[in-house]
């Protein structure tokens, strides 16, 4: 499964849920948290479950509920998502302001107690929640960590800056756990979503430090965020250049071997059959 662009839309835009699949997006998140009022809390929930019933909507792409953190709202989620969800089409769910492995516990057993099992994309995006992210990570229900720097930000009391340095402990943390745990690891958002060359270079930082995809919140951020995430001509022609003179190397019974004057040894073999791995999964969504 490729997560290069996830994209948030409003769970009480009807209109905007149904134009979300044909955004390009290798997930769209439908959003009963952040992008909903208070007040526009029930519509929004009724609102997903006609489309995600919907038999006519099936986009080629995952589909993701991002639930809400308060206990109250998280159980009216849940009894009107999964009340009769046979027909239901939610491939994941994401919970917000994770803390604690017990958090996602917490949701894996309310998901095994309706018979709906669900793929977690767990929402770092706090002090407490980066310093639990080997934890989170850890967790059997967690399929993908996701680093939300807007909400760490504002709970350390930090000031944001194009740079990103006062976050940046924390999106290495997110990513390196994932890691450990053989999570996907999806990268913060840009929230100046008119801005296409901030966007370009801060998804070139997220693909450098390893994400695997990032969060976007208009469509016309996909595009980007997806050419960002699938290796270049080159990359690919590197990638394919390094396996070809591995097997050469595997026949002469050589451990070590040259490309281009490169010295290749396992990180480097390793680091090419990444490459080819994510041009094969970008290339299944096209």
């Amino acid at each position: 499964m490729v997560r290069r662009s996830v994209l948030f839309t409003p769970g009480d835009r009807p209109e905007m849920l149904r134009k979300a699949a044909d955004s390009g997006a290798d997930v769209i998140v439908f959003d009963l948290e952040d992008a909903v009022s208070p007040d526009r809390k029930g519509e929004a929930r009724t609102t997903v479950r006609e489309v995600l019933s919907d038999s006519a909507f099936d986009p080629d792409c995952e589909v993701c509920v991002r639930l809400n953190a308060s206990s109250e709202a998280f159980g009216d989620d849940l009894a009107v998502l999964l009340e009769d969800s046979t027909s239901l089409r939610l491939d994941s769910v994401m919970l917000p302001k994770v803390e604690s492995a017990a958090d996602i516990d917490e949701l894996e057993a309310e998901l095994e107690a309706h018979d709906e099992p669900r793929p977690v994309l767990a929402l770092l995006e706090s002090a407490a929640g980066i310093l639990a992210a080997p934890d989170v990570a850890a967790a059997e229900a967690t399929d993908a960590l996701v680093f939300g720097a807007e909400d760490l930000s504002a709970d350390l009391g930090a000031t944001r800056t194009p740079e990103g340095t006062e976050v940046l402990y924390a999106r290495q943390r997110a990513v390196v756990a994932a890691a450990a745990h053989d999570c996907v690891a999806i990268d913060t958002l840009v929230t100046d979503f008119g801005n296409d060359e901030r966007l370009r270079e801060d998804a070139a930082v997220s693909v450098q430090l390893g994400y695997d995809g990032k969060l976007a919140i208009h469509p016309a951020q996909v595009a980007p965020i997806n050419e960002a995430f699938t290796p270049s001509i080159e990359e690919r022609e590197w990638a394919e250049a390094v396996l070809e003179a591995k097997r050469e190397a595997d026949k002469a019974g050589r451990g070590v071997f040259e490309v281009d004057g490169e010295m290749i040894d396992a990180p480097l073999i390793a680091q090419a059959e990444r490459i080819l791995e994510r041009t094969r999964a970008a290339n299944h969504r096209k």
